[in-house]
């Protein structure tokens, strides 16, 4: 289920705004059809997120998971990368996002959504 914390998008709302920030999303469909709902959802959004700068850097299936502790992998992962912290607020509102967002969250079953930044030092 799609449930986004309120005091942490606050915070992350509130943080310095000038560099881009990748969103990771760890994504578990829903066993009926969650997979191709959320194929519908990405032709929906892919041009809501180009017009907010945003776009999409990686996404795949996963695979068995090869550390241990957490044995339950994910079903896909996405990268989307946005300019700002700034775009990624305006988009989550935009009209055109939210009947996207819909389908996205029928597609669902559980998903880890954490904002990453870069690094400067490792590459």
């Amino acid at each position: 289920m799609v449930s986004l914390s309120q005091p942490a998008l606050e915070a992350f709302f509130a943080e310095n705004d000038e560099s881009p920030v990748v969103m990771l999303n760890l994504i578990r469909f829903e066993p009926e059809g969650g997979r191709e709902r959320y194929l519908e959802y990405l032709g929906m959004a892919k041009p809501i997120l180009a017009r907010f700068g945003a776009k999409i850097v990686f996404g795949g299936d996963g695979l068995s998971v090869l550390s241990e502790g957490q044995t339950q992998g994910w079903d896909a992962v996405v990268l989307v990368q946005y300019p700002r912290r700034s775009a990624f607020k305006t988009m989550v509102a935009d009209p055109d996002y939210q009947v996207a967002f819909k389908v996205g969250v029928s597609a669902i079953a559980d998903i880890v959504l954490q904002p990453l930044k870069a690094i400067e030092d490792i590459r």
